[in-house]
């Protein structure tokens, strides 16, 4: 147990991945590693403040976005996709009947490890699966009527904490270590890592950004951003990072992206879901 800890530890600080076997797989020490760094790191930052990325640990943007969060930049999004979820589709069904709880507080348990399908079902992917299903085209993965339905998603479960579940089964612990290795992946011709900026990182600036904490980044999600003048989903912020180190985004509901969702959000358990959220 202390060999597995000591592991879990030397990933969250950067150290390279090792390829591990299913037993030695161990998600409840990378999370408490990973609760461990940061608050350590950062012992200023209340716990449940995380989620609010940079904004937890810069007052002079704290206090912008406390400024811009009067008037939040996201509600049109919120209204729309709420407009969308209520909206039958051509045979009569809706949103509501796709989901859990008719699709409402539920976005805190997502993704999930699907044991029929063997896949990570991230809420995104789970859009375009109930599109599918009843005959309608899927959404593009990456803005407008996805971040629409996604942001109404996450403003009804505010609050509500992360709670990702690893089932007992070997295919959902492969899923985890492969989202983990992908973290920790460097890629692209900056030679970065997702977790060169948002573990070695957070809090430093890269041009005018201040790099937002990985524990609880995907809380937020889908965000509003000054930079892309709108709206954007998980999987816009995945294919912007890996182009901002020169890499290759991968295609919208990618495997990798669903199952490095599944990572974060899991080793986030416990902080409530800030979505939809603002970000420069």
């Amino acid at each position: 147990m202390l060999r597995k800890t000591l592991i879990a530890v030397a990933i969250v600080v950067g150290a390279a991945t090792p390829l591990l076997a299913a037993n030695d797989v161990n998600p409840q020490a990378d999370a408490k590693a990973f609760k461990e760094y940061f608050t350590k790191r950062f012992p200023k930052v209340p716990l449940k403040d995380f989620v609010n990325g940079p904004y937890s640990m810069d007052e002079g943007l704290r206090k912008q976005w406390e400024a811009i969060d009067q008037f939040p930049p996201y509600d049109f999004a919120v209204d729309k996709g709420k407009q969308m979820f209520a909206t039958p589709f051509k045979n009569g069904k809706t949103f509501a009947d796709c989901f859990p709880n008719k699709g409402i507080g539920i976005r805190q348990n997502y993704p999930y490890f699907d044991t029929k399908s063997g896949q990570v079902i991230s809420l995104e992917y789970a859009v375009n699966q109930c599109l599918k299903d009843n005959g309608e085209k899927p959404f593009d993965y990456t803005k407008d009527d996805m971040a629409a339905v996604t942001a109404y998603m996450a403003f009804t479960s505010r609050g509500k904490p992360f709670d990702i579940k690893i089932p007992n089964d070997p295919r959902a612990l492969a899923a985890y270590q492969r989202g983990k290795e992908y973290f920790y992946t460097r890629r692209g011709q900056l030679n970065f890592s997702c977790a060169s900026c948002h573990v070695q990182s957070p809090g430093h600036r890269i041009r005018t950004e201040v790099l937002a904490p990985a524990y609880g980044i995907t809380a937020a999600l889908p965000i509003y951003r000054s930079a892309w003048n709108g709206m954007g989903t998980t999987t816009r912020r995945f294919r912007t990072c890996n182009s901002q180190v020169r890499g290759m985004p991968l295609p919208g509901g990618d495997e990798d992206y669903r199952d490095v969702e599944y990572f974060l959000s899991y080793v986030s358990n416990g902080l409530p879901i800030s979505g939809p959220g603002t970000r420069p």
